[in-house]
């Protein structure tokens, strides 16, 4: 009987790669590598005769074994090491009745699921990395192309002064950059191997311990940490935080992309494709599909980290219930993100900029987002309080009257008293008052850099 199918909307909010990362295949076959890789390692201490590797490393094969089967083992056992280092065996003894003793040894159920958990994370890590780079590259394009780009600024959802697209970018830019950098960061501890055996205490194997130790670790290219890590399980909880800080910054993306793809802005959006964003009922509509997995992710992903800090203070040397809740919640992590990259990077890489609405948009108060820039002008001239109540009295005029602040401040003899014609021409150009806009680019762009050489 074929087991029902629980993966509708996987190509939305998950990425193919990263599915395949943790499904049971990619969960099988890390711990089954670790298997191996145990066998070999204590191969060269000596404890297992050389005989017995082959006929152990050609059993850890995920192919071989029955996942359906594994899971309703898995019910009864309490974990998924259990039934399968029991399959492994019964796979091996149909060869090799002699390598079958040498399965598992001195190991515990928890260095298997651990470890192999480690080697899809950093495969995990390796996806993202490279998505992570590939976004922020398009973003730094983007930015860089739209450096002088003036739109409407926007405090508490309303008009403020002018900004640019290039420096809105930047700030997506730079909050990927710090978790780029918090990454590279958490590696060394992050990847490092889990073999303790029973207690944490690598009894079972005696004066060999250690030798066996390093010689796993080597085997699997992970590090050696100072002591297992059975109950202390921070480098996970590390590691889904920073995930949990990635997908708020992409939320923080996709948030800010929806918003200016509003019907009443119109000023941004994602790209256009056969299909996409569409209505059933209305044919008109062009919905940020893109922005809603990033939205999505960024709403998702803090109760799942929640959940990995509330399983920390488990118990003793091994715990009961607490690391069971993290076995499916890092991965679902990891996968939420990866969707949210993706789509991320669809939206970067072929974002729709309309400059000539943006500069509309800016207009629709008809200049009062320009005051503060005359305020702070004439209030070198006549005064901070004074000149503060004259331009909010002349925007006050400029909204009853239904005319633009410039014809306003242009009938006002307080102003040209101070400010000639062209001064004030110059002021109201949301162009002239961008202030460190760009220096904000060029810096973004510079720290980006350092993560390409």
């Amino acid at each position: 009987m074929q087991r029902p199918s629980n993966q509708l909307f996987d190509a939305y909010f998950t990425a193919r790669t990263m599915r395949d990362v943790f499904s049971d295949q990619g969960r099988v076959q890390a711990m089954l590598d670790f298997e191996a890789a145990l066998a070999r390692a204590e191969a060269s201490i000596g404890l297992v005769p050389t005989t017995a590797v082959a006929p152990i490393a050609a059993a850890c094969q995920a192919g071989h074994y029955d996942f359906a089967a594994l899971g309703e083992a898995i019910a009864t056992a309490g974990n998924s090491a259990i039934p399968l280092v029991k399959a492994l065996g019964k796979q091996i003894a149909l060869q090799d009745p002699e390598a079958e003793r040498y399965v598992h040894l001195g190991a515990t159920s928890q260095d298997a699921m651990d470890s192999g958990l480690v080697l899809q994370l950093r495969d995990a890590l390796e996806l993202i990395e490279a998505d992570l780079a590939r976004l922020a590259d398009a973003l730094a394009q983007q930015a860089q192309r739209h450096i002088a780009t003036p739109l409407a600024g926007r405090t508490w959802l309303q008009h403020a002064t002018p900004v640019t697209l290039g420096m809105k970018i930047a700030g997506w830019l730079g909050a990927l950059t710090r978790t780029r950098q918090r990454l590279q960061a958490l590696k060394p501890r992050l990847l490092v191997l889990q073999f303790g055996g029973a207690s944490g205490t690598l009894a079972a194997l005696g004066e060999q311990a250690m030798p066996i130790a390093e010689a796993l670790a080597q085997e699997l290219d992970l590090g050696l940490p100072d002591q297992p890590w059975h109950t202390q399980r921070d480098r996970l909880v590390e590691f889904g935080a920073v995930l949990g800080l990635l997908a708020g910054s992409l939320g923080k993306l996709g948030r800010d992309v929806s918003l200016l793809m509003q019907t009443e802005a119109g000023e941004v959006f994602e790209p256009s494709a056969p299909g996409k964003g569409g209505s059933s009922t209305m044919p008109h509509k062009r919905n940020p599909v893109g922005a809603a997995v990033l939205i999505s992710a960024a709403t998702r992903v803090p109760g799942l980290v929640s959940t990995l800090f509330s399983a920390m203070p488990q118990e003793h040397e091994r715990s009961l219930g607490l690391w069971h809740a993290e076995w499916e919640t890092l991965p679902e992590i990891c996968c939420l993100v990866s969707g949210a990259l993706q789509q991320a990077l669809a939206i970067a890489q072929g974002l729709e900029v309309d400059a000539e609405r943006m500069a509309r948009n800016l207009d629709l108060t008809q200049g009062l987002v320009l005051a503060e820039a005359v305020s702070i002008v004439l209030a070198q001239r006549i005064g901070r309080d004074r000149a503060h109540h004259l331009l909010e009295t002349c925007c006050k005029r400029a909204v009853a009257e239904q005319r633009h602040l410039r014809a306003v401040l242009g009938d006002e003899p307080q102003v040209t008293g101070e400010l000639s014609a062209t001064e004030l021409d110059q002021l109201m150009d949301p162009a002239h008052y961008l202030g460190q806009a760009q220096t904000w680019v060029e810096r973004a762009l510079a720290e980006h850099l350092t993560l390409t050489v």
